[in-house]
């Protein structure tokens, strides 16, 4: 049986494969390659991970599609009810190519994701997966809190605010999140406003009065609409005690036990 670990450039999963190589150690660590649109930072990140793991990350790629931009152009298809294309055809279609029979699945899914958890597991249920973060009680803030121990930065998407370390201009992204793409990666919002005028298709929606949905292309978004996605919340969970100081050194015993 194999053991495939999938990484995916963020914290959980950087954790998830630490947790996968100990466990595991003939495992192998793989990445659904997106990273033409991901901020450059990710493939330092990537790198510090491989050092820490002690195992190389092997990059998988489409064989239709060279990146996101590319799904958009050649399929017409930006998101629908269904989700992003650019997810189906570069990371599950990616995967589902790589997988066999009978492997092994971890993914880093955490504790506290646990409708994530179920609803994968109800698309998926010919995978055998295993959670180790959520059964081991693991949240988000303690994978931030783990790899801060570990001596190791932060994406820098997560430290410019956003709680997910996808690409730059996520097609899942609502008025809130694009407001702050336009700030932080002006040319991002360009290059997406110029394709839904193009596809004439809008990512945004607003609901007026009556409560009939309305569509709001990006280049007549009003700048103060949404909210900005929060600064990621980094404190405790399952490794938290009252004390900060006891609090570290708990960050730290959990570092060393997985690491060990």
């Amino acid at each position: 049986m194999r053991q495939l670990v999938w990484f995916s450039c963020g914290a959980a999963s950087a954790v998830a494969a630490k947790m996968a190589v100990k466990k595991y150690p003939d495992c192998e660590v793989l990445y659904c390659d997106t990273l033409a649109y991901e901020h450059p930072d990710n493939m330092r990140f990537l790198r510090d991970v491989e050092k820490w793991i002690g195992k190389p990350i092997t990059l998988l790629k489409s064989e239709k599609y060279k990146d996101i931009y590319d799904v958009f152009e050649k399929t017409g298809w930006l998101v629908g009810v269904g989700g992003a294309r650019c997810t189906t055809e570069l990371k599950k279609n990616v995967r589902k190519a790589y997988q066999r029979i009978g492997d092994l699945h971890i993914f880093g899914l955490t504790a506290d994701e646990e409708k994530r958890i179920d609803r994968f597991e109800d698309q998926n249920p010919e995978l055998e997966v295993e959670w180790m973060l959520a059964d081991a009680e693991i949240t988000k803030n303690d994978c931030y809190r783990i790899l801060q121990q570990a001596g190791i930065e932060l994406p820098e998407m997560y430290k410019l605010g956003y709680n997910n370390n996808n690409c730059i201009g996520c097609v899942k992204g609502q008025m809130g999140y694009w407001n702050k793409i336009r700030v932080d990666f002006p040319e991002h919002f360009k290059k997406m406003a110029e394709l839904e005028r193009k596809m004439n298709v809008a990512l945004c929606k607003s609901y007026a009065g009556d409560g009939k949905r309305k569509r709001v292309f990006l280049d007549e978004l009003d700048p103060s609409a949404g909210r900005d996605v929060p600064m990621p919340d980094i404190e405790c969970g399952v490794i938290c005690v009252n004390d900060p100081a006891n609090r570290k050194e708990a960050a730290e015993q959990l570092v060393m036990r997985m690491t060990a």
